[in-house]
């Protein structure tokens, strides 16, 4: 196999399993790469970019539905230069009853390099990273971490909010208890300088009162007071009625937002949301397709992120 360069840094990791492995200076050098990664990609510049991964495969494993981070990791990858594989799980014989490791052997064996794995059980990636030769991307496992969507984010807000997250003050808004998303965010943020609000029904951000640099707040108004940015995220529907939450209709009534509510944050504060949204029960129609949303934003900095990490942990194993 041919050698991979990763760019102008590199890291000692054979896998990417959650930020919280990472120190701050490789989060601002992966958030800085991607952001120029980005810029060559829009002006059709990636010569150099583009070579990284020839000769190296990537398999999809996706155990669980995706849209957006199946389709940047794809992007990602095929702008790089590598082949990529897919694993259809309903195709598969993981319907014959196959067990994930011995799915993940058989691309091993196959010729595949590094796994982008998303799985609904929760420490999923560290079981094959342990048990396989491949390098181990996590997309999601369970409510456990999502570690490229926290990257994203951070770029996303880091630009959004002048070039620095550092005593920035984000407010993350919903089912934090249950949301892989948060977990890697308040990983990815309070190394990067950002003080985090939580909040959310009691029984939502239970747990967080004592983590560093992050405070629960009482109500929404309190979440929201002197935020310079805000997150929602996603109301996992089958949660409604279990967990202290009686409705739809109760949760959006006390925690949704729209712009009269955003009004108790910071003028102009952005509003983020990591995908894919319920309208009308997290945020507004109105607030998603507004001035403030970074929505948009989030997605076309997902392929740069994933731009950025791919080569690092190919590059590892091949220096």
């Amino acid at each position: 196999m041919t050698a991979v360069a990763a760019g102008p840094r590199t890291w000692k990791r054979r896998h990417l399993l959650d930020v919280d492995q990472l120190t701050r200076p490789e989060l601002e050098a992966i958030l800085d790469e991607a952001a120029e990664l980005r810029k060559q990609r829009a002006n059709a510049e990636l010569d150099e970019a583009a070579r990284r991964l020839r000769g190296h495969t990537v398999g999809l494993a996706f155990y669980e539905p995706s849209t957006r981070t199946r389709v940047s990791f794809e992007l990602a990858a095929r702008e790089l230069g590598a082949t990529v594989v897919h694993l259809s799980v309903a195709g598969s014989s993981v319907v014959k009853g196959e067990s994930l490791i011995d799915s993940m052997l058989t691309l091993e064996r196959a010729g595949v390099h590094t796994v982008v794995l998303r799985h609904a059980a929760a420490g999923a990636p560290y079981l094959v990273a342990r048990a396989t030769g491949l390098r181990v991307l996590n997309a999601g496992d369970g409510a456990h971490a999502h570690p490229t969507q926290a990257l994203l984010d951070a770029l996303t807000l880091r630009e959004a909010l002048g070039g620095s997250l550092e005593g920035r003050t984000i407010a993350i808004v919903g089912d934090v208890a249950h949301s892989r998303v948060a977990r890697s965010n308040l990983h990815a943020l309070t190394r990067l300088g950002a003080r985090v609000v939580l909040g959310g029904p009691p029984s939502w951000v239970v747990g967080f009162h004592a983590w560093p640099g992050v405070r629960v707040a009482a109500g929404l108004q309190d979440a929201l007071h002197d935020a310079e940015a805000v997150m929602t995220l996603r109301v996992q529907l089958e949660r409604i009625g279990g967990d202290g939450v009686g409705s739809l209709r109760e949760y959006t009534r006390r925690w949704g937002l729209d712009e009269e509510r955003m009004s108790w944050a910071r003028p102009g504060a952005p509003i983020l949301h990591p995908g894919p949204t319920n309208e009308g029960i997290e945020l507004t129609a109105e607030l998603a397709a507004g001035e403030r949303s970074l929505i948009g934003r989030q997605v076309s900095n997902g392929v740069a992120v994933r731009m950025a990490v791919l080569p690092h942990l190919a590059a590892e194993v091949d220096r």
